[in-house]
């Protein structure tokens, strides 16, 4: 089955722009709409303007760090939005000992207390094999086709009915490449993130999706995973950007 293909947007363009997206992205086909926590910002908020004009688009965080918020604190927040449309995806953040398990108690948590769905977000193996296990499921992220399938493969031998997710960032326009190699250079400088290439011996130039490629690298991604969340980078991050990103995205796949 070929995977979900959803968009990904980051908190910092805020609600406003979520308003105008989020109806262009239900039209397009796209399954959900994804937004990471980004400082000064709040992911839930944001999806909170994108549940107002939407009717069946997924609404989803990726992540919400659980070292500074509470399972309660999301909870609370979270109680506004549609549960049946809801996934939570959540990540360690800054924490540096006991993540793994700070992660998965508040996966369980989350899973009892708002009826959504939850997803850890996990770079190392000790976090996917935990996460698969206390969750609905995995986000990925800054990683090769070949990669992702083997992740999203071993996911499922742990947990047959994970659902495996992946970020991938993806410029659709010539103007984008360069705001797009500024985000993987970005990435690829904190130490997390570092020593997640090193292990798997990747080049974070291999992680992402271009615009001369854009077609044929969004089907390899969508041949190993559950679902391929493009995260748009675009030239100036103007909701107008992002509307001719879905075009282009739908051109290409079409």
């Amino acid at each position: 089955m070929t995977a979900k293909l959803s968009l990904g947007i980051a908190a910092a363009a805020g609600p406003e722009l979520a308003r105008r997206v989020a109806p262009a992205a239900e039209a397009a086909g796209f399954h959900a709409l994804w937004v990471n926590d980004t400082p000064g910002q709040d992911a839930l908020a944001v999806l909170a303007a994108a549940a107002a004009v939407t009717e069946r688009l997924v609404l989803a965080t990726g992540v919400l760090p659980v070292d500074r918020r509470t399972p309660d604190e999301i909870a609370a927040d979270a109680s506004g939005l549609p549960a049946a449309r809801l996934v939570l995806g959540i990540g360690s953040g800054q924490a540096r000992t006991g993540a793994v398990e700070l992660v998965t108690d508040a996966a369980t948590a989350l899973r009892r207390r708002t009826g959504a769905r939850v997803l850890v977000g996990a770079l190392g193996p000790r976090m996917r094999r935990a996460g698969a296990t206390a969750s609905d499921g995995l986000l990925l992220s800054w990683l090769t086709p070949r990669v992702a399938a083997e992740q999203a493969a071993q996911t499922h031998a742990t947990a047959p009915g994970a659902h495996v997710a992946l970020y991938v960032r993806a410029a659709a326009d010539a103007a984008a490449v360069a705001p797009l190699d500024e985000e993987a250079a970005r990435y690829a400088g904190y130490p997390a993130y570092a020593a997640n290439f090193a292990r798997l011996g990747l080049d974070v130039a291999d992680t992402v999706i271009r615009p001369a490629d854009l077609g044929d690298r969004i089907a390899a991604y969508r041949a190993g995973v559950d679902e391929v969340v493009l995260r748009a980078i675009t030239p100036t991050g103007s909701a107008d950007d992002h509307l001719r990103f879905i075009d282009a995205v739908a051109a290409a796949i079409a």
